[in-house]
């Protein structure tokens, strides 16, 4: 059983904790039935989570997830009917199918690696403009060129 301990339990207990200071999570160690008396040096604290995300949005973030898994399997039957059925309708279709998911995506990566309010909204707003201007190409790409899924077949039959 893997389970975490307390830098301040396994060091004397002068010795201040480095790690797991706060937390919402904590989870006891397994521990021998003489060191009973000490509960409190066999838990380890871990972070979670906040708790205010958990309450307010769970509903709206259970749906996108869905969605995203919906829009990723939509895709996948996007290819073969893309290769046996061309046409102005699936450019469109593989336009917003492909922004939207480049879209999700790198929204994943600014939540989980940008930190600072300020850093966070100026990354939003720069794949904001990402994704407008794919869209944006992708569409012109299809009105004044061969479009989408002739381009991938002109690529392939070379």
């Amino acid at each position: 059983m893997a389970a975490l301990v307390r830098i301040g339990s396994v060091c004397r207990r002068s010795v201040p904790p480095l790690l797991f200071r706060s937390s919402s999570l904590v989870r006891p160690l397994a521990a021998r039935k003489k060191d009973q008396e000490y509960p409190y040096l066999f838990t380890a604290e871990i972070h979670a989570s906040p708790s205010c995300n958990a309450s307010a949005g769970s509903k709206a973030a259970s749906l996108h997830w869905t969605g995203e898994r919906v829009l990723s399997v939509i895709l996948l039957s996007m290819g073969p009917m893309a290769y046996f059925y061309p046409g102005p309708v699936m450019d469109c279709s593989l336009a917003a199918a492909l922004t939207l998911h480049g879209h999700w995506g790198l929204g994943q990566v600014v939540t989980d690696y940008v930190h600072g309010d300020s850093k966070v909204k100026l990354a939003r707003a720069g794949l904001f403009l990402l994704s407008t201007v794919t869209f944006a190409g992708l569409c012109y790409f299809n009105y004044h060129d061969v479009g989408i899924c002739k381009a991938v077949a002109l690529l392939w039959s070379k």
